[in-house]
């Protein structure tokens, strides 16, 4: 099940349940669209992936399964990220 993580690792913008700028990777890294768009170029700064959007949880079964209230908050470090970005920036991310 996925983790559902509130808000942008990058930036730490809040991603609630029903927002559609909620991106994940393979990993649940979880970003911004904003961010997956304009910093990251649908590069994972932790593992290489690619982004996908994030599903919606169905309210009916949030308490049953609630969302995590674990921040993960650390901005891109945009020097070490430009090597890993140029890397994978102009594969696919399923022929990276």
């Amino acid at each position: 099940m996925l983790e559902m993580r509130p808000s942008c690792e990058n930036c730490n913008k809040p991603l609630p349940n029903q927002s559609d700028e909620a991106m994940i990777c393979t990993f649940e890294c979880t970003f911004c669209k904003d961010c997956v768009d304009n910093i990251l170029y649908n590069v994972c700064p932790n593992c290489g992936g690619g982004f996908e959007k994030r599903p919606t949880r169905p309210f009916g079964t949030l308490e049953k399964y609630p969302l995590s209230d674990k921040t993960v908050y650390k901005p891109v470090d945009k020097n070490k990220f430009e090597k890993l970005l140029q890397e994978f920036k102009d594969i696919d991310p399923r022929k990276r």
